[in-house]
């Protein structure tokens, strides 16, 4: 493994580590490419409020995938984000193409923050049983921004019927 930047993890820590961060690395940089093709793509009603939403929403998951990037080189790993290795790693389930309903559009998101946030919070597990505290950390941190998002997107949704 590549010289890192930190003491205190040995490198056998330090790999798995990255490997986590290349996971989750994958899944958020999906996640924001699926928020521009919503962006680009959604029309209806309250089209301007969620079309610029989309934007500060993608600008934040670049964020967080800069974050995850680069604690893997600090670690001493490679931050592993062409789009050929996030087509191949994501486990996220691939976003709905020719769709221009703000409304499917809204709901393909909402499932899918929801998925990578419930794999992020897993991640803030696996790092701590790791004994990555600050990864951990910064994976805290990816999961109340991507569920703050996720929020966001689900208050533009119309009430769920009542029964």
């Amino acid at each position: 493994m590549p010289e890192a930047f930190v003491k205190g993890l040995n490198d056998n820590t330090r790999s798995k580590v990255v490997d986590l961060l290349n996971a989750r690395l994958s899944d958020v940089i999906s996640l924001a490419l699926a928020s521009k093709q919503a962006h680009w793509n959604l029309r209806g009603p309250g089209f301007i409020g969620v079309h610029e939403l989309l934007d500060e929403v993608a600008d934040r998951l670049r964020e967080s995938s800069d974050l995850i990037a680069e604690r893997a080189v600090i670690l001493g790993g490679f931050a592993d984000g062409t789009a050929e290795i996030v087509a191949e790693k994501t486990t996220m389930k691939p976003y709905p193409l020719n769709e221009k309903d703000i409304q499917v559009h809204l709901e393909a998101l909402r499932e899918r923050f929801l998925d990578v946030g419930e794999k992020i919070r897993s991640a803030i597990d696996e790092a701590g049983e790791i004994g990555d505290d600050d990864t951990e950390d910064l994976f805290t941190e990816v999961s109340r921004q991507i569920d703050k998002d996720a929020w966001f997107l689900a208050a533009n949704m119309p009430e769920p019927a009542k029964t």
